[in-house]
């Protein structure tokens, strides 16, 4: 594995604010870093990337392509997962599911999508509060995304794909097309770090399929790519 993955990044008109409501809802510790801003650390039991919030005056206009699943131990601790999301600012959305699903659709603060998964998901029994990074993709993304992380395919049917660290954790899924439309720059994107030499791993990223995507999201040292679904993400300086 040349690269990994360090975190998950959601662009914030408020980073603090939407740093509590993240706390509050993983049970994962807020962190200041001057070179990393507002993240939360990891979850050393089930994961090791962080989730960082970057400063982004750009205004939230269509539905994130990157969102988390978060998982239940029981339908009292989801319906423990939902009040408090509510409490901390979340809201119930309609993203098209139906009546039966056993999920729960919210939206943070900021209207960030994502998931309160139903107990008894055996898909993501045993990956942690974040069951997954649940993207919208072809099965294309999700075998460029096995090769770029190192991380085995888990899940590959019906166009949808899966990942998952040999050490365990969040799965990072693809749901397959049809893709939801683009709408300017993805607000929620994955950021990787290489293990040894960053250009090298550039060009290893291209070669599998990655295009170049332009110039740094947060600082001018990150490296833009996209992966071949034309999704952002960035590679960023040595931590």
């Amino acid at each position: 594995m040349a690269v990994h993955l360090y975190a998950v990044s959601l662009d914030a008109g408020d980073p603090r604010r939407l740093a509590r409501f993240w706390s509050g809802v993983l049970g994962r510790e807020i962190i200041d870093d001057p070179r990393e801003g507002v993240a939360l650390g990891p979850d050393d039991a089930h994961s090791d990337f962080r989730i960082r919030f970057l400063p982004s005056d750009a205004p939230k206009t269509v539905q994130n392509r990157v969102h988390f699943d978060v998982t239940s131990a029981s339908p009292q601790a989801q319906q423990e997962t939902v009040d408090r999301a509510l409490a901390l600012g979340g809201r119930h959305i309609d993203i098209g599911q139906g009546p039966d699903d056993d999920q729960v659709v919210l939206a943070d603060p900021e209207g960030n999508e994502f998931c309160v998964i139903g107990a008894g998901n055996t898909f993501l029994a045993g990956c942690g509060p974040v069951g997954a990074v649940n993207c919208d993709g072809t099965r294309a993304a999700g075998l460029f995304w096995s090769e770029a992380l190192g991380w085995p395919l888990v899940w590959d049917q019906d166009e949808e794909t899966a990942i998952q660290s040999p050490r365990g954790g969040a799965k990072v899924t693809w749901s397959g097309p049809p893709l939801m439309p683009t709408g300017g720059r993805d607000r929620v994107h994955l950021d990787l770090v290489a293990d040894g030499d960053r250009d090298a791993e550039i060009d290893r990223l291209l070669a599998l399929g990655a295009t170049r995507a332009g110039t740094g999201r947060h600082t001018a040292a990150d490296v833009v790519l996209a992966d071949p679904d034309g999704t952002e993400f960035c590679l960023l300086t040595p931590r």
